[in-house]
């Protein structure tokens, strides 16, 4: 087997002292993993050629890197052709960035879609040169806690690699203290429609750079999630530009929303994830076209927005005492409440409520007087009550129902209003004293 085989299919080549060097294959689904390959171990990738899936963990490149790779024969790239993998991940290894410049550009004679790095140290600068209009099939990249040098002055390697980058759909930078992206970089990125930089560094001032006029001109869904953002305005300001934008996370940042500072969010964005970002009241502007809203695990203690757009509103694990009114969303399916202060549901609004598709209102401190146990009651005959009734759904007053489950407290008319049989009745016997007389 060539050393460039052997690199393209096992790049963890060291054995590792008390693991165990080879490969293992799980037939049905198709996925093989393999730990700590040497040169004289190799034999055991071969239990992977009819895997979609291979894993590679473990070992050390660095005695390789002076290593030349010879161009492949016709032979070797018919069996490269021949291979079904799909996938590649690869993890725990210190990665010398020449061996990859000399490796990569045998990927274009396989059928693999995604590449994966997991916990991995890219050391020193490769020529990338022999990637100079070189095409991969390659749709899907990622990286997380990687470790490796500033991508600023890196621009050239971006450029050699523009062939491939500019047709890749998918990419995924994570958990790798990523501070920031050189404008000119992201404009390489022609055709890229996911892009994940979730749990890094990235602050206010690091997105416009990031995202400049001509950078990610097809990006679809951005996660920004775990960061260090904290302007809420900034944000809608530092994706301004991406036109096609649908999808932005910006779950778990401490953000704040400053009401002097107007923006203009991006018109193609609907879905909006807000949730656990510290906020104690819905910001402003909201995206004119939402569909999907997500401010749950906040401070809310009211709703006070008007969206005509909105079909989902998540609020749950808030600090909310009332039900939001629908009116205002007119085209709203689900509504998700659970873990507010909410103690009952009004009847108008129970009505409203019973249009939508999927409510949730578990885990309240729910007063099941007749009209709040009714209330619930008459929501879950809909049909339309989301998951946990009823055994989320409990009373915390009155004392004689703490503790009940909502559905089993009795709401009959006689029990609730029996005002509302007695006056009937004593009408009925009124009549029928007169007729007799």
């Amino acid at each position: 087997m060539s050393v460039a085989v052997l690199l393209l299919l096992g790049l963890g080549l060291q054995v590792a002292e008390g693991r165990r060097n080879r490969c293992f294959f799980n037939r049905t689904q198709e996925h093989c993993v393999c730990y700590n390959l040497s040169e004289e171990t190799a034999g055991s990738i071969i239990q992977c050629l009819p895997a979609t899936v291979v894993e590679f963990w473990g070992g050390d490149l660095e005695k390789y890197a002076a290593i030349p790779v010879r161009d492949l024969d016709s032979s070797v790239i018919d069996t490269l052709g021949s291979l079904i993998i799909q996938k590649i991940i690869i993890g725990n290894v210190l990665v010398p960035e020449i061996l990859l410049a000399r490796v990569l550009r045998f990927f274009s004679y396989t059928h693999v879609r995604e590449l994966a790095f997991e916990s991995c140290v890219f050391q020193g600068t490769g020529d990338w040169s022999d990637m100079d209009g070189q095409s991969l099939p390659i749709l899907s990249l990622s990286f997380h806690n990687v470790t490796s040098a500033p991508l600023t002055g890196h621009e050239q390697a971006f450029s050699s690699l523009s062939r491939w980058l500019e047709t890749l759909e998918e990419l995924a930078v994570t958990g790798s203290r990523v501070t920031g992206l050189p404008c000119a970089i992201g404009r390489e990125f022609r055709a890229l429609r996911s892009l994940s930089l979730a749990q890094n560094s990235l602050g206010d001032g690091s997105l416009s750079p990031a995202f400049c006029h001509g950078a990610f001109p097809q990006l679809q869904e951005l996660s920004l999630h775990h960061n260090n953002l904290s302007s809420y305005h900034g944000v809608c300001e530092g994706v301004g530009l991406l036109l096609e934008l649908r999808l932005l996370d910006l779950s778990h940042n401490e953000l704040t929303a400053e009401p002097s500072s107007p923006c203009q969010w991006p018109a193609s964005l609907w879905h909006l994830n807000l949730s656990s970002t510290g906020l104690d009241e819905v910001p402003t502007p909201l995206p004119p076209r939402l569909e999907v809203l997500d401010v749950s695990h906040n401070h809310l203690h009211a709703v006070d927005i008007s969206l005509s757009s909105l079909k989902k509103l998540f609020l749950n694990q808030n600090l909310l005492q009332a039900v939001p009114s629908i009116r205002n969303y007119p085209m709203l399916d689900t509504l998700h409440l659970d873990n507010n202060s909410i103690s009952e549901l009004p009847r108008a609004e129970v009505k409203l409520l019973g249009r939508l598709q999927d409510v949730a209102v578990a885990d309240n401190p729910f007063s099941c007087s007749c009209s709040g146990a009714g209330g619930l009651q008459a929501l879950a005959a809909t049909g339309h009550l989301g998951q946990g009734w009823p055994g989320d759904y409990r009373c915390h007053s009155p004392a004689q129902y703490r503790g009940w489950q909502v559905a089993q407290v009795p709401v009959s008319v006689l029990h609730c209003d029996p005002a509302a049989v007695v006056a009937p009745l004593c009408v009925a016997l009124a009549l029928l004293a007169v007729g007799g007389a």
